[in-house]
């Protein structure tokens, strides 16, 4: 059950630990006015399955997207179990190629959504980066996920059910940023 919900151990763990972190203030959140938001830029550590998807959801569901991996070479490929994964729902990774935080290129409006806390504190202390609002992506989904655990290289069950709680927070942005709506 922990492989296919939560994807390892460490997975569950982390999750627990970061409700007390979003609560005591402690995710290097930076909260953002949700009319000054233009675009939704997704952010994981590979960006080949978790940050992937979500940048293909929100672009098919009409948001100005971007995404980029803390530790990447662009122009990777998307994982192949996540092509997988997401073609399941509906989406198609297939011409999905990395890009790493290094060659990212703010625009003004950005919204960092990041999967994990410790994310949250990488964008924080970047000196490029951290002026721009960041939050995690897990508090869109239902019930509230702040950690949601790379799938890369996990079961493949696991795979898929992250791949399915990102779509759902995906779609639940679009009523929340409605400034990154293209017209």
């Amino acid at each position: 059950m922990i492989r296919a919900r939560f994807g390892t151990l460490r997975g569950l763990v982390r999750l627990i630990l970061s409700y007390p972190q979003l609560t005591l203030g402690l995710s290097a959140s930076r909260t953002a006015d949700p009319a000054q938001v233009r675009r939704l830029v997704f952010v994981c550590q590979g960006n080949i399955c978790r940050s992937a998807l979500a940048d293909v959801a929100a672009r098919r569901a009409g948001l100005r997207a971007a995404s980029f991996g803390l530790s990447t070479t662009t122009g990777r490929a998307a994982h192949d179990p996540a092509i997988v994964a997401a073609h399941a729902l509906g989406h198609d990774l297939s011409r999905h190629r990395a890009i790493d935080m290094a060659d990212y290129v703010p625009q003004e409006g950005d919204l960092l959504l990041a999967m994990e806390v410790r994310q949250l504190h990488r964008l924080a202390a970047d000196s490029r980066l951290n002026h721009l609002p960041r939050l995690l992506l897990g508090r869109w989904t239902r019930p509230m996920l702040p950690h949601l655990h790379d799938p890369y290289g996990l079961d493949d069950r696991y795979m898929a059910t992250c791949l399915a709680r990102i779509e759902q927070a995906v779609a639940r942005l679009v009523s929340a940023f409605p400034g990154a709506r293209l017209s």
